[in-house]
This record gives structure tokens, C-alpha cells and sequence, in this order.
């Protein structure tokens, strides 16, 4: 007997029926499963935790002041270790004092430290990429691209980050010997990923022309001798002969000397800022500076005491190798901008018609600025 057309439509909206239930519970099954093997290992079962777990990353002000030393390995840059050695006044103020212990023993650019630390406490972790340490070469975290940071409170190590590759949501990173990659918001590369020279002191010495009172520059070219009296500059000056001797009097008559020349000399020698370092077994000629280039004292008012500073040889252009008495020893390149008057001759005291110089162009006397600049470029590609 032939179906009925209002039953086969019955039967076919049943079987539709069952086909969408069948449908709902295999996906539910799966959505269960997918959950399940997303949700962190169980505590002792020796598995990865699972990329929803972020490891704790918090670093406060108080964190930051009780960090003693520190290491940055970089194979781009090289690595280096600092250490905290104590404080010192400047003005009103206690400032932490920082030494490199590798791969040299010096003084550390304490301004470049504290602005590294003290950029530590704008890190905050946002997100997990993966717990699978096998995929740390695709983001480089691994030892040979990372840029690995370690801390310490005393002996105690605070932290231990890895940081990696960048991409359009955010650096890479992963935490100590913990398995994972995550996204952290905050790091500068420029703090972190300096080189040698910039990790270390480059002042050489900063006094306030106005105190100066009395200035000598003994070249090849003679002794120059000046004073102050009331602003005013007054001259002094024995030259040396042909055969490099010196005259046994000062010159009778210097009628075109300028003072405002020896206020440009001590302005630009006021602030004295290396830009470079003298490597191990260069020829700096400092042991024959007035020779060389020139030997320049500044005496202070108020026995403050005389700044003396040795300018041997050229290292490039026209900077010079420059060692300043008193100091450590360290051999700095300065650039010729201060370094020049060590080399001065009768003419760079005359009046040449030019105004006073205020300073080099773009920058304070003394040497380059100092200008830090935190932004990193595009993204590299998306983790």
C-alpha cells in the first residue's frame, strides 16, 4: 500500500532531527576534549604546563633598589656583570655607585644603570604562546639569540627572563628554566642591549667654569699661563724654539690675545664626557703628551683643587687618547671639541673676529649628547 505524502514528511523531519542531535554530541565531545587537554598537567605528573599558566612577573620599586648585581648576556652586544659597590652624595642626594666586574673591572655609567632598573617594574606578562620548549629557536629564546637577564638580591637570584623575538603583539619571552613562551609588554631593548662602552663611565671629570681661575697648556707649540682676575683673562705665554726648547721668558707683547678665547676653552672643558675607550695596546702617546698633544690644568677657586687632563694621540679623526690625573687611570677618547685646546697654538688665543662659541653644535660642552631612544622599529612578524 503506498506511503501517504504527509507521512514521508513526517519520517523525513524525524530523521533530520536525529542527524542534528547525533551532530551536537560529537562536537560537544570534542569541545571536551579540546578543554581537557588544554587545562594544566596535575601537580608531580611531569608534563608542560599548558599555555593558559603565566608565571608570576611583577617587579615593584622596593624589588628594584634591593637588586646588588645583575649579568646581561647578549651575544650581539657581549656580556657583562655589575655590581652595586654603595652610594655617594651628589647634592642632596644619594646616588647608587655601579662597577662592571666582566668582561672588564670599571666604573659603571651609573645613569645608564638606574635607568635599565629602573625600567623593570613596567614589565607584566599578557599572554601564553605555547609551553613547548622545543619551539624556543623559532621565537629566539634560545641561548644563542636571547637576551638573557639575571638579578640578584644578595645571593638570592630574583629573576631570570629570556627575552626573544618581536612581533605585532608584543617580545617573546620565557622565565627561568620553566617550559613556555609568552608575550610581555614593557621591555626596552635599548636598555638592555647595550654594548660595553655603554654600560661604562664616561664621565671624566664636570666643574663650573666660573670657578676656574687660573688655566696652563703646555704643547709643543710653548707654555701658555692664564688668570682671572674680575672676569678678565690675562696672558702669559713662553714659546719653544725650533728644537722644541722653551724660552726662559714669557713673551713682551701679545697684542692681538683675546680673554673671551680662554672663556670658549674652559667652557668647552667644563664637562668633560669620553666617547669611546682606549683598547688594550694602543699607541696613545700619553707617556710624551706635551709632545703628542698637550697637557691643560685647571685650577679651581676656593681650593677646589687642580683638574689636570694628558692629551696624547689622534684614535680617530680628530679625537684624541686623554688620561685625567687623580682618576683610575682609565684611557678615554675625546673628541675635539675639548681636546683641541690641548693642541693650541699662539693663533687659537687671538681675536680671529668670530663671536664667542657657546658650545659644540647639538650638543653640551664636552662632548656628544647623550640621547636614549627607546623605540625599537616595526614588528617583526606575529608569534
Amino acid at each position: 500500500m503506498a506511503m501517504k505524502t504527509e507521512h514521508k514528511v513526517y519520517i523525513a523531519a524525524a530523521l533530520l532531527a536525529a542527524l542534528a542531535g547525533a551532530t551536537y554530541f560529537v562536537l560537544k565531545g570534542d569541545s571536551r576534549a579540546s578543554a581537557a587537554r588544554e587545562q594544566p598537567a596535575a601537580s608531580g605528573s611531569g608534563a608542560a604546563a599548558a599555555p593558559s599558566a603565566l608565571p608570576k612577573l611583577k617587579v615593584t620599586k622596593d624589588d628594584i633598589a634591593a637588586i646588588t648585581r645583575f649579568e646581561v648576556k647578549n651575544k650581539e652586544k657581549g656580556d657583562v656583570a655589575l655590581q652595586k659597590k654603595g652610594t655617594k652624595k651628589e647634592g642632596d642626594k644619594d646616588v647608587d655607585e655601579w662597577a662592571l666586574t666582566a668582561p672588564l673591572t670599571a666604573p659603571a655609567n651609573a645613569a645608564n644603570v638606574k635607568s635599565m632598573l629602573d625600567s623593570l617594574d613596567k614589565l607584566e606578562l599578557t599572554e601564553a604562546v605555547t609551553s613547548r620548549a622545543d619551539s624556543y629557536d623559532k621565537y629566539d629564546l634560545g641561548d644563542d639569540k636571547a637576551v638573557h637577564f639575571v638579578a640578584y638580591k644578595g645571593d638570592e637570584k630574583f629573576l631570570d627572563l629570556y627575552f626573544g623575538k618581536q612581533g605585532t603583539r608584543g617580545r617573546l619571552l620565557r622565565v627561568g628554566a620553566e617550559d613556555g613562551a609568552f608575550i610581555v609588554k614593557g621591555y626596552s631593548e635599548f636598555q638592555l642591549k647595550r654594548d660595553l662602552k655603554s654600560w661604562r663611565e664616561t664621565k671624566i671629570w664636570k666643574f663650573e667654569a666660573d670657578n676656574a681661575i687660573a688655566v696652563e697648556v703646555e704643547n709643543k707649540h710653548g707654555l701658555f699661563s692664564f688668570s682671572k682676575n674680575d672676569d678678565k683673562w690675562s696672558q702669559s705665554f713662553k714659546k719653544r724654539d725650533d728644537k722644541g726648547k722653551l724660552a726662559d721668558k714669557p713673551l713682551d707683547k701679545w697684542e692681538k690675545f683675546k680673554g673671551d678665547k680662554v672663556k670658549d676653552m674652559v667652557r668647552a672643558m667644563q664637562t668633560l664626557n669620553a666617547e669611546d675607550f682606549g683598547a688594550e695596546g694602543a699607541d696613545t702617546g700619553l707617556d710624551d703628551a706635551v709632545t703628542n698633544g698637550g697637557v691643560v690644568r685647571i685650577k679651581l677657586k676656593d681650593d677646589a683643587g687642580t683638574h689636570t687632563l694628558k692629551v696624547g694621540k689622534p684614535s680617530k679623526g680628530e679625537s684624541r687618547y686623554v688620561v685625567a690625573e687623580g682618576g683610575d687611570g682609565t684611557v678615554f677618547v675625546l673628541g675635539s671639541w675639548a681636546g683641541k685646546w690641548a693642541t693650541a697654538d699662539q693663533k687659537s688665543f687671538e681675536d680671529d673676529g668670530k663671536p664667542p662659541a657657546g658650545g659644540p653644535p647639538g650638543g653640551p660642552p664636552g662632548g656628544p649628547p647623550h640621547v636614549e631612544d627607546d623605540d625599537e622599529g616595526p614588528p617583526d612578524e606575529e608569534p
